[in-house]
């Protein structure tokens, strides 16, 4: 059985569509060529087309194909799991958090699917950049009436994050103290203020060191008195300004999946193939892991053709998601690349009679001692002295591990470190707003394309920043989903994006861990950077009250929540 899939997960879908044809797997192909987008939401979801169209083409022998209108596929996929969360949460004068307790209960729908791991995710995250002190975290997996929940970009890290910045709201309102000085002061350290809740040691922190880079950029602290200044003049329109971080762990929680393979063929014309566990989703992972194979192989890029992801080229992939498309699946290439590389070279020094240092590859040519030739034509040489040009690659993840009695371990090989800075307008009359200017500044390591990168972080803020505003999800009392089409669901749109718009990457900063030439991961850290959006707009409301309270507007902040939120303030205050 042949099955073309649109999916993030081609083992998986392979398994099940084994498991309901009652087949083995090696029976069945999944060929993936390449997602419009999946962002989490293809990891599972894409099993049940795949499943129901291998039984009617089992039932018929004829090729079958299945596609769901729009508000059908909305109705019936699962979406980000809404989470309900408390806390209480004790602090000094500094503002710096002394004890907390916070319950996080995750809405999954009907049945699992990836929740377990999810609400682990969030769980882990809740400390986002801060050092928690005598912390309990309970996480909850609730069962409802809706379609299943799964995954999404960022797997259950920004339900953990958005708690945690509002508390450092809070605790700053109470404190009259700015939001900023109050994150600061709570910022992971040394010494004893560097282990997590789960107990890994938080190691190459540079957020203190990117923060006072991202505060001179953005001139947070005079923009924040010009901001204050404007909203005391100004009654109905009020501006608000936030700087929010980020620490993302990277690596999949369930430690087993942190694994990938690779296959390449060099071909005697001097062309190279490449399969890899990896799916492209317009993430540009095909980009890279050609980028990083020219590298070893020193040839063009153009040499190098990355064919579609099929489980009877490489077996037992692991999903393409929690960010580590490319360490995976990057490494494995690397790996397979320098197995052949090295072949070359012992055939080259034993051929030419010269040590093995010197053999070298550079700009699609091969020099052994004196002896220079083009890169097809060592290729060629080696194939007529009987050497082997293909190879498999093969990558897992060093140094994690987790205990799940215990609750602790190194679940994250790294972490990916962030910042946004936000400024919005918000209409105190109808609860409209416009962002005005984003500064972002991500930590991708030694980027390994930083065109791609850039378009990463802007994108994933532009989305973090629509879940938290604009996205509105409504359900009937059934459980139905009534917000099932760009009609009543309201996605970013170009008008939406902020007038100013500066995106920047930290630079000269490799992964001090053996990644793939020392990158990182950037695909899920920057989504997280969209709460920056959320707290500006609350930090505008706060305005309204003199910032002495912080405003009830829960996550998405539509107009409606704002100007509700505008009017509880406004009766608190009056009341006090």
């Amino acid at each position: 059985m042949m099955v073309f899939s649109s999916t993030q997960n081609p083992t998986e879908v392979q398994k099940l569509v084994a498991s309901v044809l009652g087949v083995d797997m090696h029976k069945v192909v999944i060929d993936m060529r390449r997602m419009g987008g999946g962002f989490g939401g293809k990891e599972t979801q894409a099993a049940l087309p795949a499943c129901m169209s291998a039984v009617i083409a089992r039932l018929t022998n004829r090729p079958t194909k299945m596609r769901v209108p729009r508000m059908e596929d909305m109705m019936m996929t699962g979406k980000r799991h809404p989470f309900f969360v408390k806390y209480d949460v004790a602090f000094d004068n500094d503002g710096m958090i002394e004890g907390i307790e916070v319950d996080l209960a995750g809405n999954c729908g009907y049945s699992p699917d990836l929740s377990g791991s999810i609400v682990d995710r969030a769980m882990f995250h809740i400390d986002n950049a801060y050092f928690l002190k005598n912390a309990t975290i309970n996480g909850h997996r609730c069962k409802t009436n809706t379609a299943s929940n799964t995954a999404y970009r960022g797997f259950g890290g920004p339900q953990g994050m958005v708690p945690i910045e509002e508390i450092m709201d809070t605790i700053a309102r109470n404190l009259n103290k700015d939001p900023l000085d109050v994150r600061r002061t709570n910022y992971y350290g040394k010494d004893e203020r560097n282990e997590t809740t789960y107990h890994q040691t938080v190691e190459h922190n540079i957020l203190p060191e990117i923060t006072e880079e991202l505060l001179a950029s953005s001139d947070y602290y005079e923009r924040r008195e010009e901001i204050k200044a404007f909203n005391a003049e100004n009654r109905i329109l009020k501006k608000g300004l936030a700087m929010t971080p980020v620490k993302f762990g990277i690596s999949f929680t369930a430690t087993f999946l942190n694994q990938a393979g690779a296959l390449i063929h060099v071909y005697t014309d001097g062309s190279i193939r490449i399969n890899h566990g990896g799916t492209e989703m317009g993430q540009g992972l095909n980009t890279k892991v050609r980028q990083i194979v020219s590298e070893v192989f020193q040839v063009e890029a153009e040499r190098i053709e990355i064919t579609a992801t099929n489980t009877d080229k490489v077996p037992n992939t692991s999903p393409t998601a929690a960010s580590s498309g490319t360490d995976l699946n990057g490494k494995a290439a690397q790996n397979a690349a320098l197995t052949i590389k090295q072949r070359l070279v012992e055939f080259a020094a034993k051929h030419f009679n010269v040590e093995e240092s010197q053999v070298e590859f550079n700009n699609s040519h091969v020099r052994a001692g004196e002896n220079y030739m083009a890169f097809e034509e060592i290729i060629q040489l080696a194939y007529f002295n009987q050497v082997s040009l293909s190879s498999t690659g093969y990558y897992k993840t060093p140094k994690i591990y987790y205990d799940r009695d215990s609750a602790s371990g190194r679940p994250f090989y790294y972490y990916a470190y962030g910042l946004a800075c936000c400024e919005v307008l918000v209409d105190t009359f109808t609860g409209e707003y416009k962002f005005l200017r984003t500064d972002l500044l991500q930590d991708v390591g030694e980027s390994l394309n930083p065109a791609i990168d850039i378009g990463q972080v802007e994108g994933a803020f532009v989305q973090g920043m629509g879940w938290l505003t604009t996205e509105e999800l409504v359900w009937n009392d059934k459980g139905r989903l009534m917000t099932s089409g760009p009609a009543s669901y309201k996605v970013p749109a170009i008008a939406d994006m902020p007038i100013d718009f500066r995106t920047n990457l930290v630079e000269s900063r490799k992964n001090p861990e053996d990644t793939v030439y020392h990158s990182k991961a950037v695909g899920e850290p920057p989504f997280m950077l969209g709460i920056a959006a959320w707290c500006a707009i609350k930090d505008a409301i706060a305005s309204v009250a003199d910032y002495k309270y912080q405003p009830e507007v829960d996550a998405p902040a539509t107009p409606e929540r704002v100007l509700m939120g505008i009017q509880k303030l406004r009766e608190k205050a009056k009341g006090l």
